[in-house]
């Protein structure tokens, strides 16, 4: 019997995976437009002779509220200077990551039919690693100066569990994830819960927009980061159901397991060991099963309520 049971185990993988393939095979052959606009090159290069007509080209790029002497400054700013030095060495060929880009925006366009390509055009933003990257419907910025990588000198003074996605290869899970704001539909966010599967749907919403993207880069960990989460997943999953957790409304739970951190905070000795955002990736797995155990869409998903995912996940953790 235990046999049989392998057998069809084996069987109902391999169709999965033969279904996902011909999905992705179709989606490849998607036609959008991708075309990087390099403004952090044209602003490096400008002049005060020429900046008029970089304005015009560029007139969201310039605030009316700041006269053009703010400008030719900090073109002349010599830490602008040394900004621009160090993202063109970083970025010498924008296809580096201009094809993840195109294969991000297909999996878009697949999924939400209205979708059209944006403009993405790439600035400086004197490390502003909190705006990495603004998506609108027609617009896509992207401040190459907070993707150095993490030991760039530049960031010598940002806590490493922040600067540790401070890498080229989390360009395109950033712009997945702002992307995901945009398509989630979850108002009620009161709850522990709420938030777990707000970022839960955030994560699973990167698993179908960039599949070739690994686990790790999704949810932003050092690869022994994520097996310390897939190592730990039923003790977590225990402590957060023990001290009743779930449906806790104290929003100190967000600094604790939701919020980048150095750390998840179970105020035990194993804490320094763990990675931060324990909530989240916990959601990632209930929102998971919730999809592997439920003919549901990916947009219906999106707008269901936490309770709801969570009611009809049959999420068990792994042991």
């Amino acid at each position: 019997m235990q046999k049989i049971l392998s057998i069809i185990v084996i069987i109902s993988l391999f169709f999965s995976c033969d279904k996902d393939s011909k999905l992705e095979k179709e989606i490849a052959k998607i036609d959008v437009a991708v075309n990087v606009e390099r403004f952090d090159k044209l602003f490096a290069k400008a002049t005060p002779s020429n900046l008029p007509q970089l304005k015009n080209d560029y007139p969201f790029m310039f605030s009316k509220n700041y006269p053009d002497s703010l400008w030719v400054a900090r073109i002349k700013d010599t830490l602008q200077q040394q900004l621009n030095n160090e993202v063109a060495k970083a970025f010498t060929d924008e296809s580096l990551f201009g094809g993840e880009i195109q294969s991000l925006f297909r999996h878009l366009k697949h999924y939400f039919k209205a979708f059209k390509s944006p403009r993405i055009i790439t600035v400086t933003s004197d490390v502003d690693y909190r705006n990495k990257t603004i998506v609108t419907d027609t617009i896509v910025l992207i401040a190459l100066d907070t993707y150095l990588g993490s030991d760039h000198e530049f960031y010598g003074g940002i806590p490493k569990y922040i600067r540790q996605n401070f890498e080229p290869s989390q360009i395109v899970p950033d712009l997945a994830a702002q992307y995901a704001f945009q398509n989630i539909y979850q108002p009620k966010r009161k709850t522990f819960l709420d938030e777990m599967i707000y970022y839960g749907k955030v994560l699973y919403f990167k698993d179908v927009m960039i599949p070739f993207k690994l686990d790790d880069e999704k949810i932003g960990y050092t690869n022994e980061q994520l097996n310390w989460a897939i190592d730990n997943e039923s003790y977590i999953w225990r402590y957060f159901i023990e001290r009743e957790l779930l449906f806790n409304t104290d929003s100190q739970l967000l600094n604790r397991f939701i919020n980048p951190a150095p750390f998840s905070k179970f105020n035990l000795e194993l804490d320094s060991e763990s990675p931060g955002r324990l909530g989240q990736y916990l959601g990632w797995q209930i929102v998971k099963a919730y999809m592997k155990n439920n003919d549901v869409t990916l947009q219906k998903m999106l707008s269901t309520s936490a309770e709801d995912v969570f009611n009809n996940s049959k999420f068990k953790p792994r042991k």
